[in-house]
This record gives structure tokens, C-alpha cells and sequence, in this order.
């Protein structure tokens, strides 16, 4: 199998309120309920959201789908040498956020974008400036601390390293692929980078390549520091209506958004045979959650408007 394509967007621009611009492009109904998508990384981009995402497109009567590439990543790469730091994200995320008068935005984030919903949330509620979310939707989320993100690269490690998968990279070695084929060569080569994420190693085949501008990842992460956003108070913060999916299988350790739940009142689904990509692994159980949540939380809003 291969990746599924991706269809083009109803729209897509590049951002004129941010430092530097960004990419963006939108897909579903013109008008209708909008979600913000926030990818992984740092330092990626949204493509391989797509096009297993679109999905939440349809649902519930129609939703629009604002994605963007965040700062150094993508279509939004840049040549300034000035790091890129988790408030440079924040700084980018508001001014997306005021950009396409998205008020108070329900956002989904998956992975780092998980995490960067967080931050972001945590600065809105202290900051009159920022618009705190309505809704928060946190697919997989990124540790939410260094001692989670240690668990985290640990397990990831030995699972790059199993019996399987090094049986897997030798097959492909002998396989003569790369003189034969390289597109083919390099997709499967991608494939395995990434096995340790899922479930199944397999599963992988069905994953939208990306890339991962190396120096935008460390300078983000090396600026949270030791960071602890449970310990430290900022997700104590947060009162926005939550949901936290997470992949039993998923490297991340699963207590760090369980922790997360805890803290800030969310709703937390664990999702079975799935690792850290859900919408490959999972879909159905992911957005019939994702798509329940929001359609409980309209309700809900509906209910409290004169």
C-alpha cells in the first residue's frame, strides 16, 4: 500500500500578521463550525495530518479545517537564524487566531501541536490579550514534561531498535530496491523511521511522509527547558472544555495525559491497538470521539445562549 493522496484545499494563502508568513490552507464547508489544527514536531508540517483529518470535514453537519505550518516548518521555512522558541509558537498561534477572526477558536492539536494548544492556553488565561479556547481537542499530546519526554525517547529508542524492525531495515537493504526503484526506495526508508510510533510497524505504509526541520525541533525544545506544566502550575490555568485521546501503544507514556486530564478537567480516551498515530491506526474510534465531543460541547453552548 501507499500513502492515500491529498486533495487540494478550498483555500490557502500565507498569513500577513505574523513576523514572518506562514502557510495556511482550508478545507470544508465555507461558514460553517471552524477547527484550528495544530501539527506535530516542532519543526513539521501539516501535511501529514492529511488526508485521513478531512474526515472531521464532513461530520455533524459540515466543520471547516484551518491548518497551518507553524514557524520554520513546510511551506513557512525560513532562512533567519533567530530561534524558534515555544513563545515564538504561542506569538504565531494568536495572530493566526486574529488573523481569520476565529474569536475564541476550538483547537485540535495533535503531538507537539497537542502541547502548543497547552501553552498556548495557559498564556490566554493570564493575558487578557489572548483569546482562551473554547474548546480544546489534544490527539496524542507531547510529554508535558522533561521526565514524560525521557520516558518518551527511551521507549522510542528500544523500539527503533527491536528484533522487527532491524529485520525490516535488512530486507530492504537486500531487497535491490534502491537500485530499482528510489522513489520506492525512499518511502520505505521513511516508513521505517517512524515505525516505533505505532501499534504496528505495518501501519506506517499508510503514513503521508514529512520532514522535520531538525534545528527548529531543538531550538524549541531546548527553550522549555526542564520543563514541568504540571508542577509548575500553568495547566491549573486552563478551564477551557477538554477531550485528550491517546494510543495505549504510544511511546509517549499514556500517564503523562492522564496526569494532563487530571489537572485540567479534561476528558481522557484511551485508544486500544493503536500507538501514536490514531487517525492511521484508528480512525473510527478517533473521530466518532473527536466528532461526539464537539457535537456535546455545541450542545452544551447552545444550550447556555439566550
Amino acid at each position: 500500500m501507499a500513502p492515500q493522496p491529498i486533495p487540494p484545499p478550498r483555500e490557502y494563502g500565507v498569513t500577513s500578521t505574523t513576523r514572518l508568513p506562514l502557510y495556511w490552507c482550508k478545507y470544508g464547508l465555507f461558514g460553517s463550525q471552524p477547527l484550528l489544527f495544530l501539527h506535530g514536531g516542532p519543526g513539521a508540517h501539516h501535511d501529514y495530518l492529511l488526508p485521513q483529518m478531512l474526515e472531521l470535514a464532513g461530520a455533524a453537519g459540515g466543520r471547516e479545517l484551518l491548518f497551518y505550518d507553524q514557524r520554520g516548518g513546510g511551506r513557512s521555512k525560513t532562512s533567519d537564524r533567530e530561534p524558534i522558541t515555544w513563545r515564538t509558537q504561542v506569538a504565531d498561534l494568536a495572530a493566526v487566531i486574529q488573523e481569520f477572526g476565529l474569536g475564541r477558536p476550538t483547537i485540535v492539536g495533535y503531538s507537539w501541536g497537542g502541547l502548543l494548544a497547552l501553552l498556548y492556553a495557559a498564556e490566554a488565561a493570564t493575558d487578557s490579550n489572548l483569546p482562551e479556547p473554547r474548546v480544546l481537542v489534544l490527539i496524542d499530546p507531547a510529554p508535558i514534561s522533561r521526565h514524560y519526554r525521557g520516558q518518551f525517547e527511551r521507549e522510542f529508542a528500544r523500539r527503533q531498535a527491536s528484533p522487527e524492525v532491524e529485520r525490516l531495515r535488512a530486507e530492504l537493504a537486500e531487497s535491490g530496491l534502491r537500485e530499482h526503484d528510489l522513489a520506492a526506495y525512499r518511502q520505505r526508508n521513511f516508513e521505517l523511521s517512524v515505525a516505533g510510533y505505532f501499534a504496528d510497524p505495518r501501519s506506517a505504509e499508510n503514513l503521508t511522509p514529512f520532514r522535520v526541520t531538525e534545528r527548529v525541533q531543538q531550538s524549541v525544545w531546548d527553550s522549555l527547558g526542564d520543563f514541568d506544566l504540571g508542577a509548575d502550575g500553568r495547566l491549573a490555568s486552563i478551564t477551557a472544555p477538554a477531550l485528550i485521546l491517546h494510543g495505549r501503544d504510544d511511546p509517549i507514556p499514556i500517564a503523562s495525559s492522564e496526569e494532563a486530564a487530571k489537572i485540567i478537567g479534561a476528558k481522557l480516551v484511551p485508544i486500544d491497538n493503536c500507538g501514536h498515530v490514531p487517525y492511521i491506526e484508528q480512525p473510527a474510534a478517533l473521530h466518532s470521539a473527536i466528532d461526539a465531543f464537539l457535537r456535546e460541547q455545541r450542545a452544551d453552548s447552545a444550550a447556555r445562549t439566550p
